[in-house]
């Protein structure tokens, strides 16, 4: 069942943007350990579009670690992705270097507060959402707040990297 939470959970996260001032909502609700599809378990319990639900993936490309963030309703097109890097291919990063990096655990990864930022791409469709929902930094617990916002903090750039 979906609950709204009112104070901030403590994940590196939700600590990023209570020191940004930054207004978000936190949206907790019961993970289950049998799902593998997060973001689309997040979207079903928090009873929220999934194309408004965006997950974070890693991927490696030319030997640089970097941030893809796509609604969970599509997947990743590690080409464009690359394209949006600068780069001529990506590929997924590995999950144990994923976790590493960022500080979180599969299905809870944040693009806000990670242990080393990388360079981060958004897709562009973030921007279509007066909010959007990323993950807080632990399963069962997603962030909703202004896509601008977003960009901002993670200082990513926006491009199609969404599969059509």
């Amino acid at each position: 069942m979906a609950r709204t939470a009112r104070n901030a959970s403590g994940t590196p996260a939700t600590r990023i943007l209570v020191a940004a001032g930054v207004p978000h909502t936190l949206h907790s609700y019961d993970h289950d350990p049998a799902t593998t599809s997060y973001g689309l378990e997040a979207a079903a319990e928090l009873g929220v579009d999934p194309d408004r639900v965006f997950k974070t993936l890693l991927v490696s490309a030319e030997g640089t670690l970097a941030v893809a963030v796509v609604p969970v309703s599509g997947s990743l097109d590690l080409k464009k992705c690359a394209a949006a890097l600068g780069m001529k291919r990506a590929a997924m990063a590995d999950p144990v270097q994923a976790q590493r990096r960022t500080g979180y655990v599969l299905g809870g990864i944040s693009p806000l507060g990670q242990r080393q930022p990388s360079p981060t791409v958004i897709d562009e469709s973030a921007l279509l959402f007066a909010t959007v929902l990323v993950s807080g930094g632990r399963r069962g617990l997603d962030i909703e707040l202004d896509p601008a916002d977003l960009v901002r903090l993670t200082r990513a750039r926006t491009a199609a990297i969404r599969s059509s």
